[in-house]
């Protein structure tokens, strides 16, 4: 069954060469496996991010890919020092403040990639 097997996010890029440079110099991830029109990324306990080049990249409007941290304040700071730019929202139940928003007991930070994905680095209670 499914529930015994790895799971991986799967996003795309118009620009792999583009999208390869912004994970390593902005976010810090190096692939660890290249393939022709791919990019695979692993991080710890198992976790995986596939990147492969279509024309489709930037399109999704929600989150898609998230990563949790035990502050999100330290690791805005130091994305934004690597040149990351966060999204602003106020929306209704969701605003953010200096880029974080914070709803009951969790915080999170959106921003977009080279590719207009939109990622998230958050922190649960």
């Amino acid at each position: 069954m499914l529930s015994e097997l790895e799971a991986a996010a799967v996003l795309p890029a118009r620009d792999l060469g583009r999208a390869k440079k912004f994970y390593r110099e902005k976010l810090g991830l190096t692939p660890t496996e290249e393939r022709d029109g791919e990019l695979r990324f692993r991080g710890p306990g198992g976790s995986a991010v596939l990147i492969y080049e279509t024309e489709n990249a930037g399109t999704a409007k929600n989150t898609a890919l998230l990563w949790v941290t035990d502050d999100v304040v330290a690791e805005v700071a130091k994305l934004r020092e690597a040149g990351v730019v966060f999204e602003e929202y106020d929306l209704p139940g969701l605003k953010t403040e200096n880029g974080i928003a914070t709803t009951g007991q969790e915080r999170a930070a959106w921003f977009k990639d080279s590719e207009g994905n939109i990622l998230c680095v958050a922190q649960d209670a």
